[in-house]
């Protein structure tokens, strides 16, 4: 049998359980937070009084930090091309069944959360008076437009690896945040940034419990998989940024460059991950390995130290790129 319908009697196999999993790690819609819990109410006649809070507090967020920011919405707001995504995975049947594909209802779940994600950061930043929102959508319809290539194709298990690493990834980054804004005097951004890395963190629970299921049925695939995906390295979901006209990819190395500069996501945080990962899932005890899956699992124990020594000689510049995105701070 071919490793593609190996990998869909998995999937069909684990379906039966989906359910359960969405109640574990998706909060019922009436009681999740929403956008507008962070945003001055438009009902309300203390709105403008509200806005003209959010943009004095604004000034005081330096340049590089409104540079992240405006990248890690724009990367929540391509949501479309991830939910169709992974919409193709081997297994994730929207059509022809007579009943609802539970891998189906989870990515839809799934996507309503994050869709929440991009909606209030937009907002926030449309309010804070320090970007250009224009350049921001062309940004933004171009990272639609462009799609990615993530190197999972439709595989299940390569998928799963990489929204464990990606959603603990986005966690980090927004937390950091968070951070940045509440130390900055901004208690309400940094509360909004800090829930947002909340439903982050499940999400990397929900997809690190799909492997450790995948892993306890299939372990010799289940690990070849995971030593495929941090041979080729996980690209970034934002991988494709472009400003207006500009060529694809060519913004994502100076926002990276920023998000290392100000430390909200490093190179050393890409290899804690990692680690983090080797340890949830119990690498080095999982048993009845093929030759091949013992080599991956060999490879993948020894790569956080390698890794670490690279990324402790990585050298960041220190001078802030000009983005169209952000308008330098003119404070009267």
């Amino acid at each position: 049998m071919s490793l593609k319908n190996v990998r869909l009697e998995v999937m069909q196999f684990l379906e039966k359980d989906v359910e359960s999993l969405i109640q574990k790690y998706l909060i019922p819609i009436d009681k999740i937070w929403q956008p507008t819990d962070f945003l001055p109410n438009s009902e309300k006649d203390t709105f403008f009084e509200e806005v003209r809070e959010i943009r004095e507090l604004s000034k005081e967020l330096p340049y590089d930090f409104w540079v992240v920011l405006v990248g890690d919405m724009i990367t929540e707001e391509a949501l479309p091309t991830y939910e169709s995504w992974l919409m193709d995975v081997e297994g994730v049947d929207q059509v022809d069944r007579e009943k609802e594909n539970g891998w189906a209802k989870w990515v839809r779940h799934w996507t309503g959360e994050e869709n929440r994600h991009g909606d209030v950061l937009n907002k926030y930043l449309y309010l804070s008076g320090r970007v250009n929102m224009r350049e921001i959508e062309i940004t933004t319809q171009h990272l639609i437009a462009d799609g990615f290539d993530i190197g999972t194709d439709r595989d299940p298990y390569k998928n799963f690896v990489y929204t464990s690493f990606q959603e603990l990834a986005t966690y980090i980054s927004h937390n950091r945040v968070a951070k940045i804004a509440s130390q900055n005097g901004n208690k309400q951004l940094g509360k909004m940034c800090k829930i947002i890395s909340g439903d982050e963190m499940r999400h990397h629970h929900a997809y690190s419990e799909f492997v450790e299921r995948i892993f306890k049925v299939d372990p010799s695939q289940m690990m070849m998989a995971f030593h495929d995906m941090m041979k080729q390295k996980i690209t970034m979901p934002a991988h494709f940024l472009r400003e207006s006209g500009n060529k694809i990819s060519t913004a994502f190395e100076e926002f990276s460059n920023t998000a290392q500069r100000i430390g909200v996501y490093t190179s050393t945080d890409y290899v804690d991950i990692l680690d983090k990962l080797i340890n949830r899932w119990e690498i080095d005890k999982i048993t009845g390995l093929t030759d091949e899956a013992e080599k991956a699992r060999d490879y993948l124990m020894k790569l956080p130290a390698r890794m670490y020594r690279l990324s402790e000689r990585m050298k960041i510049p220190q001078n802030s790129f000009q983005f169209k995105w952000v308008e330098p701070a003119i404070i009267k």
